[in-house]
C-alpha cells in the first residue's frame, strides 16, 4: 500500500488547470526539513484532483504549514537535453492544518488529554452496596532473566 504523511510548508502558491473533461487539478510546491540537522530541505510537488484541487487552491498559501496525506507517484519526463528525469509528486487525499507555534522538524506532540467527565451525583440517596474487597496485588515480574 502506498500511503504517505508529510509535514511541510507551502513555498509556491497553488496553480489550477483543467483536464478536457473539466476535472480540476491543483499543483503546489512544498518544502520539508531534511532528516538530519545538516541535511538540506527537500521540495516536493503536491497535486490535488477534483474537490481536493479546490481545497489545495483555497488553503495552501506560501508560508503556511500543513500535514498532507496521500500517495507518492513517480513521473518520468523526457528532457530537451535528451535524457529522462524522474520527478516525485504527492497526490493529496487529506490536508490537516497545523497550529501556530509548531516548528518544522520538531517532534509532533499529542494534544493534551481531556479530563474525564464524571456523572453528577444522584439527587436521592439510596442504599449502596457494601464496599468490595480489595483486589489481590499484581505479581512483580521485574526478576525475569531475559
Amino acid at each position: 500500500m502506498n500511503q504517505c504523511i508529510l509535514m511541510a510548508e507551502v513555498v509556491q502558491p497553488a496553480q489550477t488547470r483543467y483536464t478536457p473533461d473539466q476535472t480540476a487539478i491543483a499543483e503546489a510546491v512544498v518544502q520539508y526539513p531534511g532528516l538530519r540537522p545538516d541535511d538540506p530541505a527537500g521540495t516536493l510537488k503536491i497535486v490535488g484532483w477534483g474537490n481536493m484541487a479546490q481545497e489545495v487552491q483555497d488553503r495552501c498559501q506560501p508560508g503556511q504549514r500543513f500535514v498532507f496525506e496521500g500517495r507518492l507517484r513517480m513521473n518520468t519526463v523526457e528532457r530537451p537535453e535528451g535524457f529522462k528525469e524522474k520527478l516525485v509528486e504527492l497526490n493529496v487525499s487529506k490536508i490537516h492544518a497545523m497550529g501556530a507555534g509548531v516548528e518544522m522538524g520538531a517532534p509532533m506532540q499529542a494534544p493534551p488529554a481531556a479530563a474525564p467527565r464524571t456523572a453528577p451525583a444522584p439527587v436521592s440517596q439510596q442504599r449502596s452496596a457494601p464496599p468490595a474487597a480489595p483486589a489481590a496485588p499484581e505479581p512483580d515480574y521485574d526478576d525475569i532473566p531475559f
